[in-house]
């Protein structure tokens, strides 16, 4: 599972799932490839493609 962080830029066109550092679900967005990675409320949080 790779995991990819706010600021960087989206590789592949998709759904993607927000996670904190602790594991806990915090929502799915779709996300187009070039775009941003959006800031997240939580210091550590990440994504991953559905």
């Amino acid at each position: 599972m790779e995991k990819f962080r706010p600021g960087e830029t989206v590789r592949e066109s998709g759904e993607y799932t927000a996670y904190s550092a602790q594991g806990q679900n915090g929502g799915k967005t779709y996300l187009e490839k070039g775009e941003t990675f959006p800031p997240t409320q939580h210091e550590g949080s990440y994504y991953v493609k559905d």
